[in-house]
């Protein structure tokens, strides 16, 4: 027997267009795939994962602070939205400033933030960062070397940060999104290592 299946609502579906016209310009780094593919696959992990309709909607709105506008665009995001969907994208925001402070000091403070963040938090970021990590590895096995060009913490600040994340979400968010998380920054690191 299976478990009822749980809705989405018309929420969720106003998320989802919200969150494609706000990237509609924007691609994943180094790439011209649309930015939204990875908003898709970070919000289908969560599902995935057991998340809740607001921590779905809030994987959809996750990059939209830093990368679409800061505080205004948070606020947006409470008022349509709601505060728990703007706690979790606030949780997962590195930075809400224009320009962004420097990037290894953005990664630490998150870090820390991480840390003590609630479980919903915790959820979202390791289904960004898994998805990220996965399309890394994709990319160093095509790329090689050159990948690290198109990240502000160069090839070490990339594997530092990614093995931060892995340690962290193992130990403080655990199950089976961090064991894959996990397993995809042990696989960078072996195949950078190869390498590099």
């Amino acid at each position: 027997m299976t478990a009822p299946l749980p809705l989405l609502s018309a929420r969720f579906e106003d998320a989802l267009v919200y969150a494609a016209r706000l990237h509609a310009r924007q691609a994943r780094k180094g790439t011209s795939v649309p930015y939204v593919a990875h908003l898709l696959g970070v919000a289908a992990l969560v599902l995935e994962d057991g998340g809740d309709e607001d921590e779905a909607i809030a994987a959809l709105l996750h990059d939209a602070v830093e990368d679409q506008g800061g505080a205004p665009t948070l606020a947006a995001i409470r008022g349509r939205f709601g505060e728990r969907v703007a706690a979790i994208v606030a949780g997962c925001t590195d930075s809400e400033d224009v320009p962004k402070p420097p990037w290894r000091e953005r990664k630490e403070r998150y870090l820390a933030e991480l840390a003590t963040a609630s479980p919903a938090v915790r959820r979202v970021s390791v289904a960004d960062k898994l998805h990220n990590a996965r399309a890394i590895l994709a990319d160093y096995r095509q790329q090689g070397e050159a990948l690290w060009a198109r990240f502000s913490g160069g090839r070490a600040g990339v594997l530092w940060y990614y093995r931060a994340l892995a340690d962290l979400h193992r130990t403080r968010t655990g199950g089976p999104l961090a064991a894959e998380l996990e397993r995809v920054v042990a696989a960078l690191e072996r195949v950078a290592g190869e390498c590099g």
